[in-house]
């Protein structure tokens, strides 16, 4: 009689247990893919054309990326940059620095942009793409997307380390390998940068890295810049470091614009999507992110007007801001599309077509559909 009862228990025990084990079945998480961009740039002395073109083409191309979707989702974005080239970077090293590890930071590639110089020096390309393959974190995701652009104006084949291998080390990661010859397209085929673009399955580029930039004035950028005022107004710094990250919002901002309003725009345009998030720094995007304990945190690092305030009024005064930088970055997101559709009748059909923005642009687009991303 017991053995029996015993059956019983554990036969209704065993269909418990199915039964919560398929009611309950944990869903699994598909991480979201990232698109990686490593920007190889020559910064020898006759390159101030290509960075200049970096520094205010680099919100147009991340607008353009936040137009990109996977399965219905804008993938992440990350950008490390190098310099290489250079004679005031260590011989030792093949004068090739790391200026930034991959990072979602737009503020900070930007900062990082402005900050570069350029002088005469050695360019070795195979060498400063074996050390981005070998110093950056690429991840083992083999659903992102895996990009390097070197831009320069020597022959391919300089330095120590064969271009071949290093393209063979970056193709065994999953990892494209574009080339943007700075000059005459055939100048750049002679000087092996086709052979390294065929050889890494990516696109051979030429740029005329010192053309005159012409950015098109539209009816709708005042409004945009305007917007763009009162969406700086929307941030609340907080953290060790969140007033220094915010100082530095206002600074790429007058960046933008000591090149051209039109930089302004574009930038705001980036500020206005998914893009462009600031959750280390930000109270508005970290609350989108996490549930977070306002009496913790400390508050000589928080605005002035909110030292003052209990938890409760620091949280209420966050989501005010939230809904605000939602309605003004929808408005921008409004007016961008009116833009499009402007500078796309005014412009001309060689307006950008050896610039940096439109060959990245044109090769990332191409590229992407291989990974099934779409826009």
């Amino acid at each position: 009689m017991k053995t029996q009862a015993l059956k019983v228990f554990f036969i209704c025990l065993l269909l418990a247990t199915n039964t919560y084990a398929n009611d309950y079945q944990p869903t699994r998480k598909v991480k979201k893919q990232t698109v990686k961009v490593a920007l190889l740039l020559d910064t020898s002395n006759s390159m101030d054309g290509l960075i200049n073109q970096a520094k205010a083409q680099l919100w147009e191309i991340v607008n353009e990326l936040s137009y990109a979707k996977s399965n219905g989702v804008t993938p992440n974005l990350e950008i490390a940059l190098y310099e290489y080239g250079n004679s005031n970077l260590s011989s030792r090293e093949g004068y090739i620095r790391q200026v930034l590890q991959f990072t979602s930071d737009l503020d900070e590639i930007s900062e990082n942009l402005f900050s570069l110089s350029t002088n005469g020096g050695s360019e070795y390309c195979g060498q400063v793409i074996q050390t981005s393959l070998n110093e950056l974190d690429w991840g083992a995701n083999n659903r992102d997307l895996k990009m390097i652009f070197i831009a320069g104006n020597e022959p391919f084949t300089q330095g120590k380390v064969n271009y071949k291998d290093a393209i063979t080390d970056a193709k065994e990661k999953d990892i494209i390998v574009n080339t943007i010859f700075c000059g005459d397209y055939n100048q750049g085929i002679s000087g092996m940068w086709q052979d390294g673009a065929f050889y890494g399955g990516g696109d051979y580029m030429t740029i005329n890295q010192n053309k005159h930039i012409v950015h098109i004035v539209t009816p709708y950028d005042n409004d945009i810049i305007i917007l763009n005022k009162r969406l700086n107004d929307t941030y609340i710094h907080y953290g060790s470091y969140g007033y220094s990250k915010y100082s530095n919002q206002a600074k790429q901002d007058m960046n933008a614009e000591s090149l051209d309003e039109a930089v302004v725009v574009k930038r705001a345009v980036t500020k206005s999507s998914k893009l462009y998030n600031n959750a280390e720094w930000d109270l508005v995007d970290a609350s989108k992110e996490k549930e977070i304990d306002y009496s913790t945190l400390k508050k000589k690092q928080l605005p002035k007007n909110l030292q003052n305030k209990s938890a409760k009024e620091i949280k209420v005064y966050v989501e005010k801001k939230r809904k605000e930088r939602t309605e003004i970055q929808q408005k921008i997101q409004e007016l961008n599309k009116k833009r499009k559709i402007y500078v796309t009748k005014k412009q001309q059909e060689n307006t950008k077509k050896n610039e940096l923005e439109s060959v990245m642009i044109n090769a990332i687009k191409k590229q992407a559909k291989k990974k099934n991303y779409s826009w």
